[in-house]
């Protein structure tokens, strides 16, 4: 099951980009961002891939705790495990992050 919603959101990354690239030598980067929800303690925490030269861009000028705004699409998925369980996720496929902690 896929389906995608587009999303914009202002938020603080909980931890360092992680960058790695594919066989094909593309570069993904990972991004954790927390964003504050009015009237909860908590916020919510979206998980958010980055493709690309943007996504190289985000491993050298963006770290924990600096303030980004994300422009993409959430994508819902779901697997299923060896054992039959079946496994729900979202993730945000960014179009654009913005820096803007300079």
């Amino acid at each position: 099951m896929n389906s995608a919603l587009e999303v914009l959101f202002i938020g603080r990354l909980g931890q360092n980009p992680e960058l790695r690239y594919t066989r094909n030598q593309e570069a993904v980067c990972r991004l954790n961002v927390a964003v504050a929800i009015e009237g909860s303690e908590r916020p919510h925490w979206h998980k958010v891939v980055v493709w690309g030269k943007q996504a190289e861009l985000c491993q050298v000028f963006l770290g924990k705790g600096f303030q980004v705004f994300v422009q993409g699409h959430k994508t819902f998925r779901e697997h299923q495990l060896d054992s039959g369980e079946i496994k729900k996720y979202e993730e945000v496929t960014a179009e654009k992050v913005g820096f803007i902690n300079f």
